[in-house]
């Protein structure tokens, strides 16, 4: 009779446990680097000051991503996927209000808790995209390209009053990143040190607002409410 050897089920939970501890510590990099490479800029930014920001040890930084622009890379590719994902929504058996409306949430979330993100885009963008320009004419423009199939779907269907869809994209996405893109010119005008969770909470109840009726959607966010009872 064989014995039973009880070390591949130990070797199987070292390897997923490793395996968390290096998610982990890729999602701590990724976060910190998205700060400082918004501050500094990819020029500016150091491995240094990036993996003080991360609070370990600079090798790990070498360890999990190799160099600066690899890992600047990971982090313009994690910014991209995030922002790609919230439109899952958008299909044909959607409720246009709904799936607009998800949207525009989504991504007006996504500048109020990332908005460091947003500035690390719009600076790449500035540049010429150096190092997003292929994913942008592949993977964003395949994208985009299938769910303005959606909307336009939509608009045949007399589901929604007619818009361009493809650039009803880039309007939904003028106005939900300019709030993290331009926070120091917005607070500013609004008379703060910076945006409160109040004021993002009032500017997503008018974008919506205003893109919902644009498309000839019915508004039932709160600030439709209000101005339909004042």
């Amino acid at each position: 009779m064989f014995p039973i050897s009880t070390s591949a089920p130990a070797i199987a939970a070292d390897d997923a446990a490793k395996g968390q501890i290096r998610q982990s510590n890729e999602a701590v990099i990724l976060a910190a680097a998205e700060r400082v490479f918004a501050g500094a800029g990819f020029a500016g930014a150091t491995m240094a000051a990036i993996a003080e920001a991360a609070g370990l040890p600079k090798a790990n930084l070498h360890y999990y991503f190799g160099n600066k622009q690899a890992l600047y890379r990971s982090v313009l590719a994690r910014i991209l996927e995030d922002w790609l994902a919230p439109t899952h929504g958008i299909t044909p058996e959607a409720d246009p209000r709904i799936a607009i409306e998800t949207y525009i949430r989504a991504k007006m979330d996504l500048s109020a808790q990332r908005p460091h993100a947003s500035m690390v885009f719009a600076n790449e963008l500035l540049h010429g995209a150096p190092e997003l320009k292929s994913l942008l004419a592949t993977e964003l423009r395949q994208m985009v390209l299938r769910k303005a199939a959606v909307i336009d779907g939509w608009n045949r269907a007399g589901r929604m009053a007619p818009v361009d869809p493809v650039h009803l994209f880039f309007t939904i996405w003028a106005a939900t990143q300019t709030y993290a893109d331009f926070g120091v010119q917005v607070s500013a005008v609004l008379g703060r040190a910076e945006l409160t969770a109040p004021d993002y909470a009032r500017a997503t109840e008018h974008v919506v607002s205003l893109v919902l009726r644009g498309c000839g959607l019915l508004a039932t966010t709160s600030l439709a409410k209000k101005q339909s009872k004042g």
